[in-house]
Order: structure tokens, then C-alpha cells, then sequence
């Protein structure tokens, strides 16, 4: 289970409604979480169909959208400073580019970038006042709407100043925050395909003459007979009527060993058949298998997730309520204490302007941006911002503990000798005889070999032991690797207490024998990671409850929480039962994150408020996760927890700089301090924007890892 590759693709995504989101509608900043969240509705979604248009595709589509709209609105930002009035004066260039009819162009230049490079607020001011959630798109239309329509009646006749700059201005950096935001947050997930793609695409028809015919898999049906050749996958679940070998389903049920099976017992779809051929007959297809029923807990897992709210749009909100209540009402104080309408309007729309401060739509992205990137650099994948925000608030991680945990692989943990047997020359023997073995407790004794630097010896007349374990000649001595099973059915005494022990602490035993006369025994067990124990001591010092899912017995279960120290732990539990634990340990009122690296993992990565996947587990596990973690390593979810952290602070740092500075400008634009002669001009309030823009990009940049 550890060596799947990770493949970092998108999460799918069907709606059926493209035209849509081409419509410009897809770009409602608002509703960004809730549309992010909104692409894990899979329920129209055919397991088979690979085919569609897939949010990958709707998500570059957007990318390349405000690119496009952000390049071309830039381009026209250009004359638009030139020909304004206010911006000559502020160069001091007096009517050196003044022309005939050059406001007209200012005007035409300014329409063409308000409708074009403002169509994603604009549309998404819409979406937002449907949904009675106005934030920072209403915030953002309200400005450049009010900006553009008093601009354009100063051209055609109204009396004061002219705010097309300010809006160009305005559109060019709410768009460059957006395409920042989405590009460092692209990656939304396949993991209902990459379990689908998971079952083989053929498989080996046995017809009633036994002539073997490769048929694809959704020609099976309920009763037809399947040859699994060794190393294959089994095509479909069913019942074994012909073979004896081990299954590895650790991907699947999260048993950590591969399970020995034989006549009568099933297999299940999707899972690795070992050593041996099999012949079974086919139960359950389609939508009735186990595989499908992982597929469709993943999707009622992520449909049901907690929407979240983003902080620049709750900024965007107050920021609306006060632009309209401090900008209409500074109309009506100006209006009542006599002035002409003419200067009125122009101190609402002073107010209205910069009240929109270019910097918060950058205070969010550029630190998301930033923290990304971090992130990236020291193998922390974030896939989900809104679930990477949730993460600094954790209150219980629960881990996998296959490849997670441990190593997913057996190593040696005891070597007892028996009699006057020489250790080495024990370990020798049983070594050399399971390198003729590719079985995962053969793997793990040759692997403590190569450790040890133990040199093995050639083996002649080697075989198998069906199910009980090794036999061959070994420096000419016959030796037998076997298990318990062997000892007991063969009466060859050995130490039931001793092996009572280690079997409690989920440890597997093989005993050595010359002849027939035991010369040792080896136990193995699944190897916990040093990291683990590291990580796991880190967290519970952070205050954070850690805990264990397992799908293996409660023997290793105990056995590796002690070894841990771990608050809690679940044995047993299939994938649906993951998922159900999960919410378990959410119903205990605990914001949960869940570490897995396995397709039995998918639908509690799904169901939890953090789903964190270890980078070398499988594809599924990777696109179900919010979080990959690429370098397998337990401790980096601490590090999740401190950059989680540490973005959350700068978010607030930056909100703080992006609207603190309209607590003086509002007051001043609306002309509080006119009677003693001070009134902001549009033009300092442009100086002031600017100031608050580079301290928020500052600051942003200032965000580290242990911050």
C-alpha cells in the first residue's frame, strides 16, 4: 500500500450546465466556497463514464477566463491614466494631452472595461443578491457601478471629477487577485474515477467447453465463472470454486496482510491476487459491488460537507453595509446642510470609491498564494483552501494505521533460539529459504537479512507447504520455515504461552525447524514508524486528541495505540464503518482531520473536516484528501496545523492593513473636517489605496512555516 503512486489530477466534477458557467457566472467570488464545494455533487455521475466535461477542464477554463480579462482590461488601463483629467494633474502635464473629443474616447475606453473586465463582479453581484449573501463581488460591482455611471454623466454634462482611472484600476487588481487565488488553488479531485479505475478493464471468461474468452467486465453477470491468473486483479467480487493463494486487499478492506484464501471463500473487485490461479464465480456487479459502494459512500461524504464562508467575502460584506449607509448618507447630510447636489454626489461617490480598497482584493490571494507555495516547498499539498483553513482549529487527527502509522510491511521483531542452535546460523537457514519466496512474511525476513548482512545460501529441492509455510535443503540441512499450524497438526511441542503473548501484541510467528526438531522461531509485525510516535507526541502537546482506524484485529489495534500512546483507536472497521467513525468522533463535538493512505481510506478522507492523504498511497486516497502529504512522513501534519495557523493570522494581519486605513479615509472623503478646511481628494485616497496595497503584499510575502 505504500507504493501507489500519487497522482496530484483534479477532482471531477459533471453539472450539465457549462453554458452557465461560459455565461461568466462561474466567476461569483461570493459563492466561491460554495461553488467549490458545490463540484463534489457526483450523484449525476456515471461510475463508467469516464467521458463529460470535467471540472479540471471548467477549472482551467476559469483561470484562463480572468487571465484573458485581466491582460486585456490592463492593456486599456493605459490610455485611460493618460487621458484622464486627474491623472495629468497629478503629473503635472497641465492640457499637454488634452484633445478633441478625448473624453469621449476616456468614456469609450472605460465602458469597454467596465463591461468586459467587470462582467465576473457584476454577474456575480447577481449570484450574490439571489442568494441574499452580498460580499466582496456586490462590494466590488457596487464600486466600479458607481464610479462608471457618475464618471460618464461628468462627460456628458454633470458637474465634478471623473473616476474612470480609479475603476480600470479597480478591475485590473480584483482580477489579478482572483486569477491569483484560483491558480494557487486549482486541483479539485478524480477520486471517484480513480476508484473506478482501480478494476481491471478485462477479464478471463471460463465458457462451459473450458475455452478461456477475454470479455471486458461489464459483460459479466451474476453466475459466471472468472480465471485469475497469479498477480492479476480479480475482476468482480465473487466466490473462489477452484485455487488456493493470498489476496492482497489492503488497499480495499485495510487489512495490513495479505489474506490466504481458498475454495469457498470470496474475493472482492479490485483487490491483487498473489501466487496462485484462481478460478471464481461472479456475485455481485456493477452498482452491487464492493467497490461501487466505496464510490458511492465518497460521494455522500463529500456532498454532505460543511460549506465555509470566505473571509475576505465576510469582510466584503461589512464593507458593502458601510459604503451604502455612510455613502447615501453622506449625500443626504450634504444635501440637508444646503450644498448643491452636484458636490454632494461627488462626496457619496468619494466615499463609495474608497470604501472598495484595491488591497482586500488582494489580502486573501496573495496570502493563499503565498501559503501555497510554502506549503508546496516543504511537501504540503493543499487541495482544499476552505478545509486548510479549518485545519487550524483540529481538535483530533485520526490516523490510518496501515502505511501510515507503520510501514504497511512486516519487519522482524523477535528471533528466539531454541536449545544449543547458533542465532546466526538460525537466521541463516530460515533467510535463505524464504528469498525463494515473494510471500509478504518472506519479504520481511529477507529484508532483516540484508539488515543484518547476512550472507544466503544456495537452497536445493525448495517447496511450498500449501498454506503452512517453506521447505528445502539449505548447507545440507532440511529446513522448514512453517507456521504454528504446522507444529500442532505435526505434534511437535512448542511454547503455546510465549506465542499467546506475541500473537496479543498483533505479532506473526513462523517457527524454524531442522527436520523436525525446532531450532527458533521468528516473530513479525507490522513496523511502526518512528515519525509516528514523534508526530503523535507533537500533537497531543498541541492540545490535539489523536486516534486510530484500522481495518485490522484488535490484538495489533492494542498493541500499536500502546506502543503509541494513542487517546483512542477503531479495529475492525471496513470502509463504510470509516466513515461512520469519523462522523462518531465528529458527534463528540470535535473538529476532526483523518490521515489515510488507502482506498478503504477514501470515504472517511471525504467524511471528515480535514482529509489529509499520504502522498505515496494510492490515487483514490490522494483525490479524496484536501491536503496530500507528498513526502509520507506523519509529521507534516503538524506542519499543516502551524501554517494553518500562521495563514490564518496573516489573513487577519492583511484585512486588518486592507480596510483599517478606511476607518480615517471614510471620515475624511465623507467630509467630516470640511469646516476647518480639510476634505480628501480622490486623489490622496488613490495614495492611501496604494500604501494599504503594498503593506498587504509585504506582509503576505513575511509568511514562514514555523510563524
Amino acid at each position: 500500500m505504500d507504493n501507489h503512486p500519487s497522482n496530484q489530477q483534479h477532482r471531477s466534477h459533471h453539472s450539465g450546465s457549462h453554458t452557465h458557467h461560459q455565461e461568466g457566472h462561474h466567476t461569483n467570488h461570493a459563492n466561491h466556497e460554495q461553488h467549490h464545494e458545490d463540484h463534489h455533487d457526483h450523484s449525476g455521475h456515471h461510475h463508467g463514464d469516464h467521458g463529460g466535461h470535467g471540472h479540471g477542464d471548467h477549472h482551467e477554463h476559469m483561470i484562463a477566463d480572468f487571465k484573458k480579462r485581466f491582460w486585456i482590461s490592463l492593456v486599456l488601463t493605459i490610455p485611460i491614466l493618460a487621458l484622464s483629467p486627474m491623472i495629468q494633474s497629478f503629473l503635472g502635464v497641465g492640457n499637454a494631452w488634452r484633445f478633441s473629443g478625448d473624453l469621449y474616447l476616456l468614456f469609450a475606453l472605460s465602458t469597454v472595461i467596465f463591461f468586459y473586465g467587470g462582467w465576473p463582479f457584476l454577474s456575480g453581484m447577481a449570484d450574490e443578491l439571489k442568494t441574499k449573501q452580498p460580499g466582496m463581488m456586490t462590494l466590488i460591482a457596487l464600486a466600479i457601478t458607481v464610479a462608471y455611471g457618475y464618471s460618464s454623466l461628468v462627460v456628458f454634462g454633470l458637474k465634478g471629477e471623473m473616476f474612470f482611472w480609479e475603476l480600470a484600476t479597480l478591475i485590473d487588481i480584483m482580477l489579478v487577485g482572483h486569477w491569483l487565488e484560483m491558480r494557487s488553488v486549482m486541483g479539485a479531485s478524480r477520486a471517484l474515477e480513480e476508484l473506478v479505475e482501480l478494476m481491471p478493464t478485462e477479464a478471463h471468461l471460463l465458457q462451459d467447453d473450458g475455452i478461456v474468452t477475454d470479455v471486458p467486465i461489464q459483460q459479466l453477470q451474476q453466475g459466471d465463472r472468472v480465471l485469475i491468473k497469479p498477480g492479476e486483479k480479480v475482476p468482480a467480487d465473487g466466490t473462489i470454486i477452484k485455487g488456493h493463494t493470498t489476496i492482497d486487499e489492503s488497499m480495499l478492506t485495510g487489512e495490513s496482510t495479505p489474506i490466504e484464501k481458498q475454495q469457498g471463500d470470496t474475493a472482492i473487485g479490485g483487490s491483487i491476487n498473489g501466487e496462485g490461479a484462481l478460478t471464481i464465480e461472479i456475485d455481485k456487479t456493477g452498482e452491487d459491488s464492493y467497490l461501487s459502494q466505496v464510490v458511492s459512500l465518497v460521494e455522500e461524504a463529500q456532498k454532505s460537507r460543511s460549506k465555509t464562508q470566505d473571509l475576505s467575502n465576510r469582510a466584503g460584506f461589512w464593507l458593502t453595509m458601510v459604503a451604502l449607509v455612510g455613502g447615501f448618507g453622506t449625500l443626504f447630510i450634504w444635501l440637508v446642510l444646503g450644498y448643491d447636489f452636484a458636490f454632494s454626489v461627488e462626496r457619496m461617490v468619494t466615499v463609495m470609491v474608497i470604501t472598495c480598497p484595491h488591497a482586500l482584493g488582494l489580502a486573501v490571494p496573495l496570502v493563499v498564494s503565498t501559503s501555497t507555495a510554502l506549503s508546496a516547498k516543504n511537501g504540503l499539498l493543499i487541495r482544499d483552501r476552505a478545509a486548510f483553513e479549518r485545519a487550524r482549529n483540529l481538535e483530533a487527527v485520526v490516523f490510518d494505521k496501515t502505511g501510515t502509522l507503520t510501514e504497511g510491511q512486516f519487519g522482524v521483531t523477535n528471533l528466539d533460539i531454541f536449545g544449543d542452535f547458533d542465532e546466526d546460523e538460525v537466521f541463516q537457514w530460515a533467510a535463505s529459504l524464504e528469498a525463494q519466496s515473494g510471500h509478504p512474511i518472506a519479504q520481511g525476513i529477507v529484508r532483516e537479512a540484508e539488515q543484518r548482512k547476512t550472507k544466503l545460501l544456495e537452497v536445493d529441492s525448495f517447496s511450498s507447504l500449501t498454506g503452512k509455510g517453506l521447505e528445502g535443503t539449505v548447507d545440507g540441512r532440511d529446513i522448514k520455515v512453517v507456521s504454528p499450524g504446522y507444529l500442532r497438526e505435526h505434534d511437535i511441542p512448542f511454547n503455546e504461552d510465549t506465542l499467546s503473548e506475541l500473537s496479543a501484541e498483533g505479532k506473526t510467528v513462523v517457527f524454524v525447524l531442522v527436520g523436525e526438531e525446532p531450532a527458533g522461531s521468528i516473530a513479525l509485525a507490522d513496523i511502526i514508524r518512528e515519525d509516528s510516535k514523534r508526530a503523535i507526541q507533537a500533537l497531543k502537546e498541541q492540545g490535539v486528541q489523536c486516534m486510530m482506524l484500522t481495518g485490522d484485529n484488535k490484538q495489533v489495534a492494542q498493541w500499536v495505540a500502546k506502543q503509541l500512546e494513542l487517546d483512542d483507536y477503531f479495529a475492525e472497521v471496513l470502509p463504510d464503518g470509516k466513515a461512520e467513525k469519523i462522523k462518531e468522533v465528529q458527534q463528540r463535538g470535535l473538529i476532526t482531520a483523518m490521515v489515510g493512505d488507502g482506498v478503504n481510506d477514501a470515504p472517511a478522507l471525504a467524511q471528515a473536516d480535514v482529509g489529509i492523504a499520504i502522498g505515496a498511497g494510492t490515487d483514490v486516497a490522494v483525490e479524496t484528501a484536501d491536503i496530500v502529504l507528498v513526502r509520507n512522513n506523519p509529521n507534516d501534519v503538524l506542519s499543516i496545523l502551524e501554517l494553518a495557523k500562521s495563514t490564518y493570522r496573516k489573513m487577519i494581519q492583511n484585512l486588518f492593513w486592507a480596510t483599517g486605513y478606511n476607518a480615517v479615509a471614510i471620515p475624511l472623503a465623507a467630509g467630516v473636517l470640511f469646516g476647518i478646511g480639510i476634505l480628501l481628494s480622490p486623489a490622496l485616497g488613490a495614495v492611501l489605496m496604494s500604501l494599504s496595497t503594498i503593506i498587504v503584499a509585504i506582509n503576505a510575502r513575511l509568511l514562514k512555516l514555523n510563524s
